[in-house]
C-alpha cells in the first residue's frame, strides 16, 4: 500500500523523497475526485443552460470602487493564515507528515511565513482594486448561471459531505466516538459516504432555492459526478489502505515477509486464536467475519485477498524487521471492497454520462443514479464489515439500510416525478 507519495515514489521509482510524506494517498485521490466531478458538473451545467433550462440570475456588479479597510483587513487575516501553516508545514516536514490534520488544527506554524504572506496578500489585494479603481464607481447587470458557479457549488458539497460523512460515521460507531470525539471529528478517517450525500443533498438544496435555480436539474448534471468521485475517492481507499475493505477471505493468510500464502480452515483458525485482538470487530464484539474463497485457477489472488501491508490506520499486527512509520500488515487476507466498488462506480459513470440526454424528464438520471448507487453499495455489504442493527428477525448494517431507502426513491423519481413548471416526457 502507498499511505503517502513517499512511499510511492520509493516504490516506483525507488527515489527516497521524505518531504513527499506530506501528501497523503486518499487525501490526492479525494481532490481529484473533486475535480473530476467539478468539470462534469460544469459541462452538463452549461449543456443544460444552452437548452434553456436554466434561468440566470440578475447580479449588480461594482466596476471602479475603492478598497476598503475591511477588505485588507480579511486579505491579511488569510493571507497569515496560509503562511503561518504552510511554512510550518515546509519547516516540519519530518514531523508533520505523520497527522497533517492535527497540525493544521494545532497552533503551530511559523510566525514569520505568516506575516510574510499577510503582507503579500494585502498588497496583491491593494494593487489590484488600484489598477481597476474609476473616479466614479459604475454598476453593472450581469447575468450568472449555475454552471458558473460550480466553485461554490463543489465548496458546498464538500463541507456538507464531510460534516455529514463524519456525522453518520459518529453514529455508525457510537462507542469509539464517544470515548474521543474531537480527534474522531478532525481524523481524516473514518467518513460515511451516504453522510455526506444525504447533507451535501440538503446544503444544495438550500442553496438553489437562495439562488433561484432548478435543483432537480442540478442533481441530473451532478449525478454522472457524483459516481465518478465516488469511485475515484474508493481508489484512494484502496491505494492508502483506510480499513475501508471486506471481511476476511480465510483461503489466505499472511506470511512472515508480508506475502499471502493459500492456507487451509485449520491454519486460519489457528490465526485467530494467536491474534484474538486483530481479529475482534470492535463494532460487533465478536470475531470478524470470513469467508473460505481461494481463487480460481488463471485469476491472481489479489482479486479475492489482500492484506493491505503498510497501511494508513497501521491496522493488524507489526511486519517482522520492519521499522518505518506504516508498519502492520494484516494477518490474513481480506476481500478488496474498495477496488470493487472503484471498478464498478468509474463503469457506472460512464454508463450515466452516455444515457445522460435520453432523458428529458427532471430528475430521471438522478433517479437511475440512485437505483444504481444503492444497488452497488447493497451489495458490497455483502463483503463488508460493519456496525449492525438487531431488527429482530432481520440485521441491517446502516449503508444497507439506506441504500435499501435510495432504490426506492430513484425509482419513485424516474416513474412518479412530474415538474410542476412543464410536462416533458421522457425519450429514451
Amino acid at each position: 500500500m502507498f499511505p503517502d507519495f513517499h512511499y510511492l515514489f520509493q516504490y516506483l521509482f525507488g527515489i527516497d523523497i521524505p518531504g513527499l510524506s506530506l501528501v497523503k494517498t486518499f487525501g490526492f485521490f479525494v481532490a481529484i475526485g473533486f475535480l473530476g466531478g467539478a468539470y462534469f458538473i460544469a459541462k452538463e451545467l452549461k449543456r443544460k443552460k444552452d437548452e434553456g433550462l436554466f434561468k440566470p440570475e440578475i447580479v449588480t456588479e461594482v466596476i471602479g470602487k475603492p478598497v476598503t479597510t475591511s477588505e485588507l483587513i480579511w486579505m491579511g487575516v488569510l493571507g497569515f493564515v496560509v503562511g503561518f501553516k504552510l511554512f510550518g508545514l515546509i519547516l516540519n516536514a519530518s514531523v508533520v507528515s505523520r497527522n497533517p490534520i492535527d497540525f493544521l488544527f494545532s497552533a503551530q506554524g511559523s510566525w514569520l511565513g505568516g506575516i510574510a504572506f499577510a503582507l503579500l496578500f494585502v498588497y496583491s489585494r491593494y494593487s489590484s482594486k488600484k489598477k481597476q479603481e474609476l473616479p466614479t464607481p459604475k454598476e453593472n447587470k450581469v447575468a450568472v448561471y449555475p454552471h458558473q458557479r460550480v466553485a461554490d457549488i463543489i465548496f458546498i458539497a464538500a463541507i456538507g459531505g464531510f460534516g455529514g460523512a463524519k456525522l453518520f460515521n459518529a453514529f455508525e460507531t457510537w462507542e469509539d466516538f464517544i470515548q474521543n470525539p474531537i480527534e474522531n471529528l478532525i481524523a481524516p478517517a473514518g467518513l460515511t459516504f451516504y453522510g455526506g450525500l444525504i447533507v451535501a443533498t440538503i446544503a444544495l438544496y438550500l442553496y438553489a432555492c437562495a439562488k433561484k435555480f432548478s435543483f432537480a436539474h442540478l442533481c441530473d448534471a451532478a449525478a454522472p459526478a457524483l459516481m465518478l468521485a465516488y469511485g475515484l475517492g474508493r481508489l484512494g481507499c484502496q491505494f492508502s489502505g483506510d480499513g475501508d475493505w471486506g471481511i476476511y477471505n480465510s483461503a489466505y493468510i499472511t506470511q512472515a515477509d508480508g506475502s499471502l500464502a493459500k492456507s487451509s480452515p485449520q491454519q486460519y483458525d489457528a490465526l485467530v486464536k494467536q491474534y484474538p485482538e486483530v481479529f475482534i470487530d470492535r463494532n460487533e464484539k465478536q470475531v470478524t467475519p470470513s469467508r473460505y474463497a481461494p481463487a480460481p485457477d488463471g485469476l491472481p489472488i489479489w482479486l479475492y485477498a489482500q492484506n493491505f501491508k503498510h497501511n494508513v490506520n497501521n491496522d493488524g499486527i507489526p511486519i517482522p524487521g520492519y521499522k518505518g512509520e506504516y508498519s502492520h500488515v494484516l494477518p490474513a487476507g481480506v476481500f478488496p471492497t474498495s477496488m470493487y466498488e472503484a471498478a464498478v462506480c468509474i463503469a457506472l459513470f460512464i454508463f450515466l454520462w452516455s444515457i445522460r440526454k435520453r432523458f428529458k424528464r427532471p430528475l430521471q438520471i438522478f433517479g437511475i443514479y440512485l437505483v444504481l448507487n444503492g444497488l452497488e453499495r447493497f451489495t458490497v455489504e455483502l463483503f463488508r464489515v460493519n456496525y449492525k442493527y438487531d431488527w429482530g428477525f432481520i440485521h441491517p448494517t446502516q449503508a444497507e439500510i439506506i441504500s435499501g431507502c435510495l432504490v426506492i426513491a430513484g425509482v419513485l423519481l424516474f416513474f412518479f416525478y412530474k415538474p410542476k413548471d412543464q410536462t416533458i416526457a421522457p425519450t429514451a
